[in-house]
């Protein structure tokens, strides 16, 4: 996972990494981490970023082009999210193991994914977009529509 439009919209907003950090009340350092891919970001920092940057999830992650949607929500709501895991894994017609499968997981972690008391790791939420075409945005109940993502060609230029 390759987040390179976290440093695109730094840099564009005349913030250095410094004040990145502060935004997410962290450490300069774990935040450079964050933006130069030595770490993956938790997604509760990927969503404040999106939200502080007002960029969606989809964006960030390279799965369109488009920066934001009309109509987002910003706060999270797990059991929303869950429950959108779980009847798209019952569209793809997979089983909760046959998903932690593809996740490199175990089963008891998609239960807690789908029963709300965990919301979704970030490699894991980028796995199944990226595969699947399915909007992270929609996926986390941050939009209702689209749910999947129309295949685009990609323009470099930003």
């Amino acid at each position: 996972m390759n987040l390179e439009k976290l440093k695109f919209l730094r840099e564009r907003n005349n913030l250095n990494i410094t004040q990145v950090a502060s935004i997410l009340k962290m450490d300069r350092s774990q935040y450079g981490h964050y933006e130069n891919n030595h770490v993956t970001i938790p997604l509760k920092h990927l969503i404040n970023l999106c939200n502080y940057f007002d960029v969606s999830i989809d964006y960030i992650f390279d799965l369109t082009n488009e920066v934001q949607y009309s109509k987002i929500y910003k706060e999270i709501d797990r059991k929303k999210a869950g429950m959108r895991l779980k009847n798209w894994r019952k569209e793809q017609n997979l089983t909760q193991t046959k998903l932690a499968t593809i996740l490199n997981t175990v089963h008891p972690v998609i239960v807690n994914y789908e029963n709300g008391k965990h919301l979704i790791a970030t490699p894991f939420l980028y796995t199944i977009c990226k595969k699947y075409n399915i909007s992270a945005d929609y996926l986390l109940g941050r939009i209702n529509s689209p749910k999947y993502l129309k295949k685009e060609q990609k323009n470099k230029q930003e």
